[in-house]
C-alpha cells in the first residue's frame, strides 16, 4: 500500500494493530477521522490518552475502575457472599446486563492456556483463594466460557478450595459449549446463573 504522507501511513500502522482491521479497513477510518472537526479527533484522543494514563485494576476483584476500589465492591447492596469467577471485564458486563446476579465478582484476568503460555501464576487465583480464606464468601460461582481452557481453570481453581468451606457451583449449561459469555443474549446467560447447579455435578 502506497501513502502520500508519512503522517497518514503512521496513523494506518498504528490503527492496523487493533484486533480484526486489516490495513484497508485501518486507511477507511483514518480517512473518516480527516473529514471529522479537530475537535472530534482531539476528544477522541484526549480520551484514549485518560484511559490508559488513569484507568486502575479494582484493588478487591481485579474489575477495571476509574477508583481503587469498583463501583460494584462499593456497592452496600451487593451480596458479598457470593463471588462470580470471570475471565474478564466483558463477562462482568455481560452478567450485570442480565439483571440477574446481585453478588460481587471476581476477575482472572484470563484463562489458564499451556499453548499460550498463561498459567496459575499469570492469573489472580491467588488472590481469590486469600479471599475465600477470610471466611466471609459461602459460594464461588465458576462462571467461564465452556472451553477447554475455561474447563480447565475451573477446575484448577475447584481443586484450590476443595478443603476450604466454601460452596462452588457453575453456571448451567445454557451457554453452548465453546461458547464466551459476552456472546450470550441476556436471557439464556441470566437463566444459566440463576439455574447454577453444584460444581462436582458438572464434572
Amino acid at each position: 500500500m502506497n501513502f502520500s504522507s508519512k503522517l497518514l501511513e503512521n496513523a494506518v500502522n498504528e490503527m492496523a494493530q487493533f484486533p480484526g482491521i486489516g490495513k484497508r479497513t485501518a486507511l477507511r477510518l483514518v480517512l473518516h477521522l480527516l473529514k471529522q472537526p479537530k475537535s472530534h479527533t482531539h476528544r477522541l484522543s484526549n480520551s484514549l490518552n485518560n484511559l490508559v494514563d488513569d484507568i486502575k485494576l479494582c484493588g478487591k476483584c481485579h474489575n477495571i475502575s476509574d477508583q481503587e476500589i469498583c463501583e460494584i465492591c462499593r456497592n452496600t447492596s451487593r451480596n458479598e457472599e457470593i463471588v462470580c469467577v470471570v475471565e474478564d471485564v466483558r463477562d462482568v458486563m455481560a452478567i450485570e446486563n442480565t439483571a440477574q446476579y446481585k453478588g460481587l465478582y471476581h476477575v482472572l484476568g484470563g484463562k489458564i492456556s499451556p499453548i499460550e503460555g498463561v498459567g496459575p501464576q499469570n492469573l489472580t487465583i491467588d488472590s481469590l483463594i486469600n479471599k475465600v480464606k477470610e471466611g466471609t464468601i459461602k459460594e464461588v460461582i465458576f462462571a467461564l466460557s465452556s472451553t477447554i481452557e475455561g474447563d480447565t481453570t475451573n477446575f484448577y481453581i475447584f481443586k484450590q478450595l476443595e478443603n476450604l468451606e466454601v460452596k462452588t457451583s457453575t453456571i448451567a449449561r445454557g451457554i453452548s459449549v465453546g461458547d464466551e459469555l459476552e456472546y450470550a443474549d441476556e436471557i439464556t446467560l441470566g437463566r444459566s446463573i440463576a439455574n447454577r447447579i453444584p460444581f462436582e455435578k458438572s464434572l
